[in-house]
Parts: C-alpha cells; structure tokens; sequence
C-alpha cells in the first residue's frame, strides 16, 4: 500500500522507514531504524531526487506510482550514489524507460562501478548547472566529500527547497511524521541527528563548511534530506549546530569520562573524579564504559562536550584495546578543539597515560592537562589530592 506526504505544492514526499534494519552500514546502531527519502516534483516535467535502498524498494516504486498516476517518470536527479539511497535505479528504468539520469561526472562513474547501465541516459551537469522543467528551476551545486566525492546538492529556486543528499540528515524511522515541526526534536531527535553527523559526516568538516558557504547565498525554505525529518522551519538552529560540528567547536561546556576498566577498579577512580567535579560544581558530567558503548554513541557526544577525561587501564603494555579503538576513531573522524585529562592504571607497569597522550598529540588543536594521574591497580589514599588537583584543572580549564 502506497504512503506519500505532500512537501508543498507539487512535491512529494515518496520515501520509506526500515524500522527492522540493526546496523546502519554494518557498523552503527539504529534502534529507532531510519528513514530512506525520496522525492517526486510533478511539474510539465516530472522529476525524482535519488531513490532508496532495496530493502523498502517495494513501497518506494508503489509510493511513485501512486503519485505518477497515469504519467511517467521523466528525470531522476542523483545526488549521491551510495547504495542506501541508489538501489532502485535499474528498477526505475525497467519502469520507466525514457527516464533520463541527472548527476555529476563522478557520480555517473560510481554508477558504472556499481554495474548500474545507466549510458545513454546521463545528463552531466556541473557546479551551478541550472535546468527548467517547467515552473520549476534547479540548480545543481557539488558539495564533495559531503560525505562522499561525487555528492551534490539541488537547489529550487521557484519554492526555496534544498535537496541536501546525506547533509542533514538522522538516524530514526519517521513513524508518519515527516517534518521537523511534527515531532519533539530536542528530546527525541538532536542525539540521532549529532550521532549520524558525527560518525557519517564528522570527518569532513572543511567540506561541509564550503557546503554552508554556498547555502548562505541561497534563499532557503524548506531542507529535505535523504534521511530524518524535512525542515520547514527554525532552519537557523540546524545551520547553526552545522556550523559547530564542522568548526569542531563545542556545543555545551561539560565533562564527558570515558573509562576502560577490567575488574572494576579503574572504573572506580572514574567516578570518584565525577563526585569531585560534582562537588565543586561542575553537574554537567557524563559517563561511559568504554566496553559496553558502541563508539557512533561516543563520538557523537565527544562533539557535544568541551572536555574529555580519558581513563585506561594499561592492557599488555599497552592502552585498554576497546579505548584504543575509540581515540582511533577520534582521529579518524578529525576530532579537534577538546581539552583532554587523563587517569592511567597499571599494576606493574602503567603505561596507558603516555600512550594515550602520544595519540592525542597528534590531533589538532587539543588540550591535554597537566595534572595526569596515575594509579597502581586501585586508587588509595595518596591518590586523593591528585585527583582533586585533577578535578580543579578540569574546572579551570572549562571557566
């Protein structure tokens, strides 16, 4: 059964939820599924932006009959190639065979190394491209590296609509509700829209800025992403969280303790650090066991809070192997701008302090502390002045 939303006049929302789907990628958790969309524009010409990924291609072909009616399908417009939100292309042309294909150079390429037979059919367009098709004018702009190399961006200048691609997008299944106004998005929806940039996107920030860049000139209405919730309103807010993600600024003033700890006793230190933060002041603190967080989630608030406390027992004269695996993913999402304490443990041979600090040395802009603390297998109470020298470093650092 077909299940479409109108945007504004003339276009429609004809995209679908995976609410069944566990790993986005095959790597991050989306226990709230997520949302493919799709967009159809009914103008002298019809015109599709991207398609969806194969697991709802059923509803998505229905979705475009319904709107279609008795016409065919004239243009797809792809903005980007990825499987998740090009799966449906051959099933399109088999449907609609006139259709023409829209796209840059290199997404033309990707589609070949795909096996999608798109010859014949492509029409090339370049940065600021623009195409008629009817009442409705677009304009193509690149946005490469957002979050992929061949991506672009459309622009309608006759109703202020953005077609973003993967830029500002969520994690989540809609469930119906398809615009931002329609939901409570401080309280359901900021967490899976930072986690989705952050470990999508976070990397890039240079390249999203350039994006926001041309955006600026742009009299924008309405975004529509190719995943979450299509803004209508308050765009302001979303431009502005996109502009600190991308600058890699801070968005609160906080303490985020990440600990890896074996038996317990490392874990133990980590929170007698949060009580003296507490204490003196400082609530806005939060925890997590780096064995039992799946990394997207602590990216996603390493780009929230100002400041990062590291604890890691020393694991085979090394650092602890799950915070290894997430300094690592700091660094490859280009994390910068933190100011970072770190508490080492070891029983014969803590060693995890100074390598934790040889890692964040090499990562841009970053603050680590002076007043390391190191603990031999539990923290006793010599250990306590250092940790609340430690705790008052913190405090000082974030005034």
């Amino acid at each position: 059964m077909h299940c479409v939303r109108k945007i504004v006049e003339d276009l429609y929302w004809v995209g679908g939820n995976d609410s069944r789907l566990a790993l986005f990628e095959n790597i991050h958790p989306i226990p709230r599924g997520v949302s493919y969309n799709s967009y159809l524009l009914l103008d002298e010409k019809t015109v599709l932006f991207d398609t969806v990924d194969w697991s709802i291609c059923r509803q998505f072909l229905e979705n475009i009959h319904e709107v279609l009616g008795d016409r065919t399908l004239d243009y797809l417009v792809v903005n980007h190639v990825e499987p998740d939100h090009a799966a449906g292309i051959e099933e399109l042309i088999l449907r609609y065979p006139d259709m023409k294909i829209i796209c840059s150079n290199k997404a033309y390429l990707f589609m070949g190394q795909f096996g999608f037979n798109v010859d014949g059919r492509v029409i090339e367009v370049k940065d600021k491209d623009a195409m008629s098709f009817g009442k409705h004018n677009l304009i193509f702009m690149s946005a490469p590296m957002v979050h992929w190399p061949e991506v672009m961006v459309t622009f309608d200048t006759t109703n202020g609509v953005l077609f973003s691609a993967d830029a500002f997008g969520a994690f989540g299944s809609l469930d119906g509700k398809l615009f931002k106004d329609e939901i409570n998005f401080d309280s359901n929806w900021i967490d899976d829209t930072r986690r989705y940039y952050t470990n999508i996107v976070g990397k890039y920030g240079p390249h999203v800025q350039a994006l926001l860049k041309k955006a600026s000139s742009l009299d924008i209405k309405i975004i529509c992403p190719l995943h979450g919730p299509v803004w209508r309103d308050d765009l302001e807010y979303l431009l502005d969280k996109y502009n600190k993600w991308s600058i890699y600024e801070p968005e609160e003033k906080g303490v985020m303790i990440v600990y890896g700890t074996m038996y317990g006793n490392t874990e133990s230190a980590a929170y007698n650090l949060a009580t003296r933060l507490v204490e003196k002041g400082m609530t806005n603190v939060v925890m997590y066991d780096v064995s039992k967080t799946h990394v997207s989630y602590l990216i996603s608030d390493t780009f929230k809070y100002s400041n990062l406390v590291l604890a890691s027992v020393t694991y085979n004269l090394n650092i602890y192997p799950p915070m290894l695996d997430y300094i690592m993913d700091m660094k490859a999402l280009n994390l910068q701008k933190r100011k970072v304490a770190i508490i080492e443990n070891g029983s014969w041979a803590p060693k995890s302090g100074k390598l934790m600090r040889e890692h964040l040395d090499g990562m841009k802009e970053m603050t680590i502390l002076d007043n390391e603390v190191s603990i031999n297998s539990t923290m006793k109470e010599h250990d306590i002045d250092s940790m609340n020298d430690l705790a008052d470093s913190i405090i000082q650092s974030i005034k």
